[in-house]
């Protein structure tokens, strides 16, 4: 195949699998795709219809162990140290009620030793501990390995790792519906050890994960047994050695499907 060529066809394979995705979340506005060329009248995302929920001074509104999480310089920091091991994954918990349709943005810094994750459309595990959660999950750690992929906490595990648009059939029979790019090539807009802005989008059985405007993972669920269409927000501090994770500008937009 000529290479001008299979550059094409490979432009346009990303254009085809970004436009399900629109028409998947249709009603959601201001959503910019990496694979898009840009144009005079494209206009970067914004934050109209988002509200803060994070006060950047204290930890009203969130409930997670004392012992790890703190609010400190307009940051949710979660830290564990030789002396202050994490046992088992603990979560900060957003109060503030389940959350269905949405879009959530934040950034977030790791230390290179970080294993952490945004929880959504999640439920607690109160057998476990307090602060246990189960559900989807924005993947992160500070190698940037997961970082951006679809995961099931203490459920299906890998939904779509960094740089797959996947389905999971009835019988949670996994399917990969087309590539987004290869993942260490999308790991390169992902800034370690500094501040990178996650936007997750959940609608209806879609999710999709962006970071610093680049399209990592896209979902889609359709297993009737293992998909979630509301629950929890939530941070996590994993188990492990010892880490420091930060979280700002947290802020959510609830979707109201006309």
């Amino acid at each position: 195949m000529f290479p001008q060529f299979a550059k094409r066809r490979a432009v346009m394979s990303h254009l085809l699998v970004i436009a399900a995705v629109c028409t998947a979340l249709t009603s959601v506005s201001h959503v910019t795709f990496a694979f898009f060329p840009q144009s005079p009248a494209a206009e970067p995302d914004d934050n109209a219809g988002f509200t803060s929920i994070f006060d950047g001074k204290t930890l009203d509104g969130w409930d997670g162990d004392p012992a790890f999480w703190r609010a400190e310089d307009g940051s949710l920091i979660a830290e564990s140290t030789p002396e202050k091991v994490v046992r088992s994954n603990t979560f900060l918990i957003w109060k503030g009620g389940a959350v269905r349709d949405f879009e959530l943005k934040l950034e977030f810094r790791l230390s290179s030793e970080a294993n952490s994750g945004i929880q959504y459309r999640s439920a607690l595990v109160p057998e476990v501990s307090k602060w246990a959660m189960k559900g989807y999950q924005a993947d992160l750690d500070g190698a940037n390995s997961y970082t951006g992929m679809v995961y099931e906490e203490r459920g299906r595990g890998f939904l779509a790792p960094r740089g797959q648009f996947s389905r999971m059939a009835e019988g949670r029979k996994l399917k990969l519906i087309s590539t987004l790019g290869e993942a260490d090539v999308l790991k390169g807009w992902i800034r370690a050890g500094e501040w990178n802005q996650m936007h997750v989008i959940a609608k209806g059985n879609m999710l999709l994960h962006i970071i610093n405007g680049h399209v990592m993972a896209a979902f889609i669920d359709e297993d009737s047994k293992g998909m979630a269409t509301e629950g929890l927000l939530g941070l996590q501090l994993h188990q492990g050695k010892p880490m420091k994770i930060e979280f700002r500008s947290i802020r959510l937009k609830k979707i109201v499907s006309g």
